[in-house]
């Protein structure tokens, strides 16, 4: 065992001593340090990326955005403690360290399972009946803003949660690799609601979900229900 496993191990050692108060604040902090990262990380590419502006003008941020991009962080929040209690009861392991080859291996497997799952969901998301329930409050920001990332339906961000979890009880991933996804994961979302293009034109041809891509869906409803790759949509028929 080296140091660095050593090390997770003991934080892993240490997390399962944890009372329920520690764990709600533990989750809490944590999902508002995420919450700010994404906004600072918005209105730092946003101020110092030179490319132009894919909409004319950003969308205007609301009270109403604000107090439900609070909601999702509180969404962010229980689907933690939930899966908590999955780890606690052994629905969910995790490793404690694994080679750096095998984790690049996971980090790549769950990028492309949850880009798949999430394709089905996004998808669902805009049939009829359940688009003016949950997803367009979403859609609203044609253009977008530092929150659009957060402005979801309770439902849409508690079923991404329960995707992610649900990936978890089926294979014990290295706590690394989870922690580098998710992180992935917290980027490449708000990467992906910029209104400025940031990623080189022609990363398109290589089946990346980039901020055109993204931006492309906003303006087009029915077409590229992706989030970190094109792939799907290719395969799918909804690539545009």
């Amino acid at each position: 065992m080296n140091f660095n496993e050593t090390e997770l191990s003991c934080c892993l050692y240490l997390f399962r001593q944890f009372s329920w108060f520690q764990w709600t604040v533990f989750s809490v902090v944590i999902n508002i340090f995420l919450y700010l990262f994404s906004i600072g990380l918005y209105l730092f590419i946003d101020k110092t990326c030179r490319k132009s502006l894919l909409q004319q003008k950003d969308h205007p941020v609301t009270f109403s955005d604000f107090c439900l991009s609070l909601i999702t962080v509180i969404c962010n929040c229980l689907v933690l403690l939930f899966g908590v209690v999955l780890w606690k009861n052994g629905w969910i392991e995790v490793r404690a360290g694994e080679p750096g080859g095998l984790i690049f291996l996971e980090v790549i497997a769950l990028l492309l399972l949850m880009d798949l799952l999430m394709y089905f969901f996004h998808y669902a998301a805009h049939l009829p009946f359940v688009y003016n329930i949950l997803h367009a409050k979403h859609h609203e920001h044609v253009s977008t803003n530092f929150l659009s990332l957060f402005v979801l339906h309770p439902f849409e961000t508690i079923g991404f949660g329960l995707m992610m979890l649900a990936v978890m009880t089926l294979y014990d991933f290295s706590v690394v690799s989870i922690s580098i996804y998710l992180l992935i994961n917290l980027i490449w979302g708000t990467i992906g609601h910029l209104n400025r293009e940031f990623f080189p034109a022609q990363f398109d041809r290589y089946f990346i979900g980039t901020t055109r891509f993204h931006n492309q869906h906003h303006l087009d409803e029915h077409k590229n229900f992706g989030f970190y790759t094109s792939i799907w949509d290719r395969l799918f028929g909804t690539y545009k």
